[in-house]
């Protein structure tokens, strides 16, 4: 079997929801995409492509291992119910270039201010959150998924996600005070990344910042645009990387 043809069958195999599996295209586009974070193109996919929990993601990814098509270096994370493929250390190494170098810009969407505001990657909450999340993932490999259990729970998730899917914005807010935001209406330049794999589309990235910052945000999106770019070029998998931007002004935005 070729290794695209393998992919599909770990993928049918491992990842079926009650009845239904995913369809050989689904499985190939997971395939570039599992590919992508195994290579360090992004530090983190988001598994969304059905119902499948951490424990049947992570049989895929042991799958996958045992035939020798992605590294030991892939785990799969439980984040409070949410499955991750991470490539630990380019979490870990993100993580620490987060904290050492100011490289992401942290936007507070509060529901109570009258537009979005950068603040502070040191700020308390965020910083211990950053701490606490290179502290628990500490592992190289595992052959279950890794559970942050209950701590995980204190977290702006929207603020997580943003990190380890490597992001060069994320958005934060209070969500003691609300889970609402202050992005309605607001112009949002969106950034999209994509290439191809054997033929197939495989979305890298795709993330907002409010037109508004953009000024303040664009040496972050320069290095990060420069950063993907480096590390395309230094593999052979994935071709035709193509970064696009657009704008779109929403009456209500969910995070």
């Amino acid at each position: 079997m070729s290794a695209q043809e393998l992919f599909v069958a770990s993928a049918r195999k491992c990842l079926c929801a009650g009845r239904k599996s995913l369809s050989a295209l689904q499985s190939l586009d997971l395939a570039a995409q599992i590919s992508a974070v195994d290579l360090g193109l992004k530090p983190a996919l988001l598994y969304d492509s059905n119902g499948a929990c951490a424990v049947q993601v992570q049989e895929y990814l042991n799958s996958l291992q045992s035939l020798g098509l992605v590294s030991e270096s892939l785990l799969t994370l439980d984040l409070n119910g949410n499955s991750l493929v991470i490539n630990a250390g380019a979490v870990r190494s993100n993580l620490k270039q987060v904290l050492g170098d100011d490289s992401v810009a942290v936007i507070d969407v509060c529901h109570s201010l009258e537009k979005p505001i950068i603040i502070d990657i040191q700020r308390r909450e965020v910083k211990s959150m950053i701490q606490d999340l290179q502290s628990l993932l500490q592992l190289d490999s595992a052959d279950k998924p890794v559970c942050l259990g209950e701590k995980c729970e204190e977290w702006n998730l929207c603020t997580v996600f943003g990190l380890l899917l490597g992001y060069p914005v994320t958005y934060w807010f209070d969500q003691t005070e609300s889970f609402e935001n202050c992005l309605s209406m607001t112009p949002l330049l969106v950034i999209a990344a994509s290439a191809t794999c054997a033929g197939h589309i495989c979305h890298l990235y795709s993330f907002s910042v409010p037109a508004g910052l953009q000024e303040e945000a664009n040496c972050k999106l320069e290095n990060w645009k420069l950063r993907l770019q480096k590390r395309f070029e230094q593999q052979n998998v994935l071709k035709d990387l193509c970064i696009s931007q657009s704008t779109v002004t929403l009456p209500a935005v969910c995070l």
